[in-house]
């Protein structure tokens, strides 16, 4: 019974995104398989009906598969928790919802335009009891948990930037979770750029924007604004948001922005919103150092139930280095294909079963592609890195673009020269070695090569 559902959720983690398996698929509980009916559990109603509405077909079709004949898919609320809801329930408590919190993906529908905000579920492993801190994210977490505790006192805006598959959106669920507990009165609105500008563009069709901005501006206590990078170039949505941000920031309702780059970073962002971003805390989230990247495995696979070997965290931490999502990923696929084969997770299975990983991040992160992505930053052409200008328009860039050859792929000094060339191995070690020193006085280079290294593949 437990091997059909355990494959069956296999199945679901091939065909559905991270989130939306951590947020819909890992809190089903299985109750009975009986005949060609399975009954799962879950804790609440909306929950229930969230997934019955949106992925029954998809729970049918991958328990049909894992037991090799038709079957059907229940999904109950808990008898347990129902009878303690009822037994809880406050006749007096204000029955509209008042946390909207979508995942932010293509196949989840979109919240209302107008009206209250949805109480759509939070993600469960997005808490700050299970985000992993280390060097590289802690002065976001530290800020992020203060804003949790104290909203619109400590930071407002929070503005956390950083590569994908970092923890941002983690770091946005954990207040959301965090707020809902404590403050259960506050109106929380969580939605990304992408979808605050679907929203604009609906509402204009609709005739229906006085509804809208009270929706965001009087109806909303904490904005929670994912991937805000994305209003670049849109100039009636960043009319919206800059005073809907101008009426919260004014009411002191907490803002939490998250973006892939610093507000100096985002191209065609209006002047008055890059300097309202810069109001409260700016920070970023690097990529994991190898520490933290085992110490983010191991409390996965002991969330998940995996035994993972130290050897085999060491090489997966090895492997993916510059996302989580993909770190985490991979463990995930590991497991499923040892389960698959009955076979044990060591570092020889794990060799074989994510070869395919490794010649794609072989690929992803060659000195070409390396080259290509410094030209493109510094606005300079990949045929002036190879050559032999001096010039410090050129020469800077070549040294960084050396230096991120050196430090993201497996390529030798003699082999960088090569790639560059046919320059010699002391001009790459020379150059690599002055870029090092360099990092730890000069702010403006740090900056410039953490913006290209957010753009490196995993």
């Amino acid at each position: 019974m437990k091997e059909i559902w355990h494959n069956a959720l296999a199945g679901i983690r091939a065909r559905v995104t991270v989130e939306n398996f951590n947020t819909y698929f890992r809190p089903l509980r299985l109750v009975v398989i009986a005949g060609d009916a399975v009954e799962l559990e879950v804790d609440d109603e909306f929950f229930r009906d969230w997934v019955r509405e949106h992925y029954q077909t998809l729970l049918d079709e991958a328990v049909t598969e894992a037991a090799g004949r038709p079957m059907h898919v229940d999904v109950r609320v808990s008898e347990r928790r129902k009878a303690n809801a009822l037994a809880t329930i406050d006749v007096e408590a204000d029955p509209e919802p008042a946390v909207d919190v979508p995942i932010d993906d293509a196949t989840v529908p979109a919240a209302p335009e107008t009206g209250d905000f949805a109480a759509f579920p939070l993600n469960p492993a997005y808490s700050f009891d299970t985000f992993v801190v280390g060097p590289a994210n802690e002065m976001a977490h530290a800020a992020a948990l203060a804003v949790a505790q104290d909203p619109a006192r400590t930071f407002n805006p929070l503005f956390v930037y950083g590569g994908t598959g970092l923890g941002k959106t983690h770091l946005l669920h954990a207040i959301a979770r965090s707020l809902r507990a404590t403050h259960p009165e506050l109106r929380i609105a969580y939605v990304s750029a992408e979808e605050f500008t679907n929203q604009v563009i609906k509402n204009i069709q609709r005739q229906s924007m006085d509804a809208f901005r009270e929706r965001y501006r009087t109806r909303c206590d904490v904005l929670l604004m994912d991937d805000v990078h994305v209003l670049a170039g849109k100039e009636r949505t960043q009319e919206e948001f800059f005073y809907t941000f101008n009426a919260l920031h004014t009411a002191q309702k907490q803002i939490v922005l998250t973006s892939d780059k610093t507000p100096q970073e985002i191209p065609q962002l209006e002047e008055r919103l890059r300097s309202r971003f810069q109001w409260g805390l700016i920070t970023d989230i690097k990529a994991p150092q190898f520490e933290t990247r085992v110490a983010i495995l191991q409390s996965k696979a002991e969330r998940d139930g995996i035994e993972l070997p130290d050897a085999v965290a060491f090489y997966l931490a090895k492997l993916v280095r510059a996302n989580v999502r993909e770190l985490e990923g991979a463990l995930i696929r590991l497991s499923a294909y040892a389960g698959f084969r009955g076979r044990a997770l060591t570092v020889e299975f794990a060799q074989e079963a994510l070869r395919d990983l490794v010649e794609n991040r072989a690929r992803a992160l060659s000195i070409d592609s390396i080259l290509k992505l410094v030209a493109e930053h510094f606005d300079v052409k990949v045929s002036d890195l190879r050559g032999a200008r001096r010039h410090r328009a050129i020469s800077q860039p070549r040294s960084v673009a050396m230096y991120l050859c050196r430090k993201h792929t497996q390529s030798s000094y003699p082999a960088i020269g090569k790639g560059f060339g046919g320059k010699d191995h002391s001009t790459v070690i020379s150059a690599c070695r002055k870029v090092k020193g360099a990092l730890e006085t000069d702010h403006t280079l740090r900056t410039e090569i953490e913006a290209i290294e957010r753009k490196l593949p995993g």
